[in-house]
């Protein structure tokens, strides 16, 4: 059976999945989700591909394909590399299969990929510059208040009076948080403030790229419990129909979706070379 790997090059953070099959059917053999911090880049890379083939108990040799997106040039030995919406979307559609739409809310920016049952790609519309929308922006916020990434979603979620944030800039964004520290406000009020400010932002997002079906959040902030409520609640108040849902791989949606769309291109190619030896009795070119 076809063995893949799909690899995810983001700005902050490398994931890495061994995938055995394709489509649907096909399982995840192992994954990981490293952050870059300050190392060598390309150095995680190879940490993690090394780590992700013992896991699965596999070789170099023993995978058909490895197939890459996001910055995926730094990884030196690809076979193939995907554009990033291509692979979340596909991603999106093996995690959750009745999305027809991804968030992908990463370490820089945020986007909504519109998409059909097969997950082609219809349209998209992607956050402007501003980086308050995301996760790099809730990293710095947490650094300044003291609070552990992980922490920050329960402690939004625990928040009593929200206190609101500037969502026009991160730069005004931050200046209202050190505001709110010197008055005394609450880190969960802060950060439950910040997280409602974003989710207004995304749900805007999703509007404009009319959204009107079940959305998966992908990236690495669709793991922020604090977001994801702030999401709900914003759509709540809004009268949205729409179904914001996310799953515990949800950070992985990148890789999945390049391993997947290796397999297939494997799939393709092994079977073009297979009818072009036959066409030539048997005698390979």
């Amino acid at each position: 059976m076809t063995k893949t790997v799909g690899i995810d090059v983001g700005s902050s953070t490398v994931k890495c999945v061994v995938m055995e099959g394709e489509g649907q059917e096909a399982r995840i053999l192992a994954k990981i989700s490293e952050r870059v911090r300050r190392r060598n880049p390309v150095s995680v890379i190879r940490e993690c591909l090394q780590i992700v083939l013992d896991q699965a108990g596999l070789s170099r040799a023993d995978v058909d394909y490895i197939a890459t997106t996001g910055e995926g040039e730094l990884v030196p030995d690809r076979t193939g590399h995907f554009y990033s919406m291509t692979a979340h979307s596909r991603g999106g559609l093996y995690l959750e299969p009745e999305a027809r739409a991804v968030l992908d809310v990463g370490a820089l920016h945020a986007r909504a990929i519109l998409m059909d049952d097969r997950a082609k790609v219809l349209s998209y519309r992607m956050t402007s510059q501003c980086a308050s929308g995301s996760g790099q922006f809730v990293e710095n916020i947490s650094r300044y208040l003291g609070v552990a990434l992980d922490e920050v979603g329960e402690l939004s979620k625990s928040a009593e009076k929200p206190e609101k944030c500037s969502s026009i800039c991160a730069v005004l964004a931050e200046t209202d948080v050190i505001n709110m520290v010197s008055r005394g406000i609450a880190i969960p009020d802060i950060l439950k403030g910040i997280h409602l400010s974003m989710a207004g932002r995304l749900v805007k997002l999703l509007q404009s790229a009319k959204v009107d079906d079940t959305v998966l959040m992908t990236g690495g902030l669709s793991a922020d419990a604090g977001l994801v409520a702030a999401v709900e609640e914003i759509l709540k108040d809004e009268k949205r129909d729409y179904d914001v849902r996310t799953h515990p791989d949800s950070i992985l949606a990148g890789a999945i979706g390049a391993a997947l769309w290796g397999a297939f291109r494997h799939r393709v190619l092994k079977e073009r070379g297979d009818a072009l030896i036959g066409d030539r009795g048997g005698i390979e070119a």
